[in-house]
């Protein structure tokens, strides 16, 4: 259960394969999906990669109900909330991604509260403080696999809500969940986050998916690389 390692994309933390844009300034290089278009987020970090040791760890606490699992990926995103803080302009406001009320009384916790109260208890850091009731899931969605990026977006959306705007106004808000797939869930909450009144959303994970083909392009690399293909037959 290592750190994601290589170069990532900037913004949203997925894996760049592209040689090119390694060569780059890779401390601020954007995957193809954000440069066409810009997450609503400031930007997005994980700890590791969703597979092997890491998905059984998450699997334990959310299915399983292994409490104690939390306090393990607590540390994880601890160092994620490390990696991201000196971005912060000020103090902070935490706010873990909410479950619908109906998976809240099925599972019993929010994985994702359970996950960011550990990290906060390893930081004891008072320019972060948690608030869990301040988004709230109102309407259930179904599985995001097999779906396309818009039906994607239109599965998620009206799905969450501001409950206290007020308690936003101006406020950096750092967005938290347990895992990072498409960017779906994050980028329809940081839009409401955003249109209650937040001033920047920041999103930590303790893992996230890889599309391994994503690849940064330089306009007309695409392009030079055709051409010098061709030219070799």
């Amino acid at each position: 259960m290592c750190p994601i390692a290589g170069g990532m994309c900037f913004l949203c933390g997925e894996r760049l394969v592209s040689v090119h844009a390694l060569a780059e300034n890779a401390s601020e290089t954007l995957c193809g999906a954000c440069r066409q278009e810009h997450p609503p987020y400031a930007r997005a970090l994980a700890y590791g990669t969703y597979d092997g040791g890491l998905r059984e760890l998450i699997h334990l606490l959310k299915y399983d109900s292994v409490r104690p699992a939390s306090n393990v990926l607590g540390r994880m995103l601890a160092d994620v909330i490390a990696g991201l803080e000196t971005a912060f302009s000020g103090p902070v406001l935490l706010i873990p991604v909410p479950l619908h009320k109906r998976k809240l009384r099925e599972r019993g916790f929010n994985q994702s509260e359970a996950i960011a109260a550990a990290a906060l208890k390893v930081r004891r850091d008072s320019s972060i403080w948690m608030s869990s009731d301040l988004m709230e899931r109102r309407r259930e969605t179904e599985s995001q696999i097999g779906l396309t990026r818009n039906q994607r977006r239109e599965n998620i959306r009206g799905a969450f809500v501001v409950t206290r705007p007020e308690a936003l106004a101006g406020r950096e808000v750092l967005l938290v969940d347990d895992v990072f797939t498409t960017g779906t869930t994050a980028s329809e909450c940081a839009r409401v986050l955003l249109r209650a009144g937040a001033a920047k959303v920041w999103v930590a994970t303790v893992a996230r998916t890889l599309k391994h083909n994503t690849a940064f392009v330089e306009p007309g690399f695409e392009e030079e690389r055709t051409v010098a293909m061709a030219a070799h037959g």
